[in-house]
Parts: C-alpha cells; structure tokens; sequence
C-alpha cells in the first residue's frame, strides 16, 4: 500500500461537548499521525482547530476524515501529496 505525505484539517464547534470523541478517533489512527498542533480555545472555548501532519494511504485518510466528519460539530478538510 502505497503512503504519501499529507494533512488534516478539522475544526470543533462546542468543543466541550465533541473533543473527547474527535481525541478517540485521532487515538485510532495515531499510527499515521507524523505531527499535530491544536488551538484549543478560540472564540470562549467554543470552537478548536487541530491541524495533523499525516503519512497515510487514500484509503487510511479515507478512514479517518470519514469517522471524524461524522461527529456533529465537526468539519474535516484533507489532502495528500502526489509524490509517492
């Protein structure tokens, strides 16, 4: 399976109510995560943004964006590089 280089975009809307879920899912798939940085408070605590640096087949990162986007309240942007 070929891998290749890669980000994640998500952001949390009530993020008290959706972090735990979102932490569970990234938990899952922590073996194709290289980096991640999180801004955990912006707008009161309300809304959070987590970027990952991911190293990852389509069908991986198909995976993980799928599972994450189905939690409510989140939004998940991806993308992988062309070069193997």
């Amino acid at each position: 399976m070929d891998k290749r280089y890669g980000f994640v975009g998500i952001t949390i809307e009530n993020r008290d109510d959706h972090a735990l879920q979102v932490q569970k899912v990234l938990s899952e798939y922590s073996d194709i995560i290289l980096g991640r940085m999180g801004l955990p408070h912006l707008d009161d605590n309300r809304i959070a943004v987590i970027t990952l640096i991911v190293q990852s087949s389509t069908d991986e990162l198909g995976g993980l964006t799928g599972k994450l986007g189905r939690i409510p309240g989140v939004s998940v942007k991806s993308g992988l590089t062309k070069v193997v």
